[in-house]
C-alpha cells in the first residue's frame, strides 16, 4: 500500500487580516444612518473618485459606484448639510496602513 505523501503543498487561505483591512463596500458618516460605523471611521478611510482623492465624501457604495457630497453650504429643514449624488468609480482604503493599503474598487 502506498502511504499518503506528506510533501505535496497544503492550501493556503486567503490571508483573514488582509481580508478585513479592507474599508467596506458603503459607509456614511451620519450616525443616524443604517451604513455608519464609527470603529471603521476612527481608522481613517481615503477615498478616491473619478481618480481624484476626495475629502469632503459624506457617505459611499463602492459597488454601485456613487458618492454623496456636500452641496456648499445649503442645510436641510432639520440642520443638516445638503448632499448631491455624484456618479462614477469609487476607490477606497485604510489610512492608517500607510501607502500599501489594499484598495476597495470594481
Amino acid at each position: 500500500m502506498t502511504e499518503p505523501d506528506s510533501t505535496l503543498p497544503e492550501t493556503i487561505a486567503p490571508d483573514p487580516v488582509v481580508a478585513a483591512d479592507v474599508p467596506p463596500d458603503r459607509l456614511a458618516i451620519q450616525p443616524r444612518s443604517p451604513w455608519f460605523d464609527a470603529d471603521k471611521l476612527r481608522r481613517g478611510i481615503g477615498i478616491r473618485f473619478k481618480g481624484v482623492v476626495r475629502t469632503n465624501v459624506e457617505e459611499y457604495c463602492i459597488s454601485e459606484g456613487w458618492v454623496r457630497v456636500q452641496a456648499g453650504r445649503t442645510l436641510d429643514r432639520k440642520g443638516n448639510p445638503l448632499t448631491i449624488k455624484l456618479n462614477g468609480a469609487v476607490e477606497a482604503w485604510y489610512e492608517d496602513l500607510g501607502e500599501q493599503a489594499p484598495v476597495a474598487k470594481v
